[in-house]
């Protein structure tokens, strides 16, 4: 970082604020979760006790699948609001807009070419084609784990209406689904956002919602020129963050991914290992 340098700013500080309660309750439904997948494994009942027990580990999991419920509607009702109310359909649509476009298929397709020698880097804007796929995983993921999850919470309650066989689905989709998401987070997730070498070994911008004028420049050049063409890079500038904020995101998101790769750990083991 060039002292001095312009800082710009990427999420306010309610898409950070959201962005830590997701990550902590997705951290702590993983941690809580695998003991009860593999429950049948030495290792496993050991982390449960550690837990407080299997009754421990389910009820903490259920408090942080509810947290992860209440964000996902907070979402989805502020996307709403956005859209109905503000007008803003320039989430539809257009270099803002987290839905797929036939630049991001270019842009994927230009990007293996890069990764290979074979092309020049993709020319990025608001949003790269794989942060638009972590994006709509969540969706999948709150349909097929959170749907499932609820079956297997409030079995009574659906067993009115749904068959009593469905809820050998709903176990089977909601472990297998759970596996595929942690293992998903905690290696391409990572790898993307933490693990690059311009970037190990952390990225700071959801700590600290901004990045610096030449870092946007390098890495999303068509949003830079586009904010210059515009007119709007100014309303974009922000002072520096604070030191301390930097040191609190360095310790607790080198701790998320540390945990995170210890679970990706012990999935392999339970996965090849019985």
């Amino acid at each position: 970082m060039t002292p001095g340098e312009r800082h710009i700013t990427r999420f306010k500080p309610y898409q950070r604020l959201m962005h830590l309660m997701l990550f902590t309750s997705f951290l702590a439904l993983a941690t809580t979760g695998l003991p009860l997948l593999f429950s049948h494994q030495a290792w496993a009942l050991t982390w449960a006790r550690l837990l407080g027990g299997i009754q421990a580990a389910g009820i903490v999991h259920r408090l942080f699948a509810a947290l992860l419920l209440l964000l996902f509607a907070f979402h989805l009702v502020e996307l709403a609001w956005r859209l109905i109310v503000r007008k803003e359909h320039g989430l539809l649509w257009g270099p803002t807009s987290m839905v797929p476009q036939p630049r991001d298929a270019m842009q994927f397709w230009q990007h293996i070419r890069w990764f290979v020698g074979r092309g020049d880097r993709p020319r990025f804007d608001r949003y790269a084609y794989w942060e638009k796929f972590d994006y709509w995983a969540v969706f999948w993921g709150m349909l097929i784990i959170g749907g499932s999850g609820l079956l297997l919470w409030f079995p009574q309650f659906f067993s009115t209406v749904l068959p009593g066989w469905i809820y050998n689905v709903a176990l089977v989709l909601h472990g297998e689904e759970a596996l595929l998401a942690i293992g998903f987070i905690f290696t391409i997730h990572f790898f993307n956002s933490h693990f690059r070498p311009e970037k190990f070994p952390m990225d700071m911008v959801m700590f600290t919602g901004h990045v610096t004028e030449s870092e946007l420049r390098r890495e999303r050049p068509a949003e830079y020129e586009r904010l210059v063409a515009e007119g709007t890079l100014e309303r974009h500038l922000t002072p520096p963050a604070p030191a301390w904020l930097s040191k609190i995101g360095s310790v607790v998101g080198a701790l998320a991914v540390t945990l995170g790769l210890g679970l990706l750990a012990f999935i392999i083991a339970g996965t090849f290992y019985e």
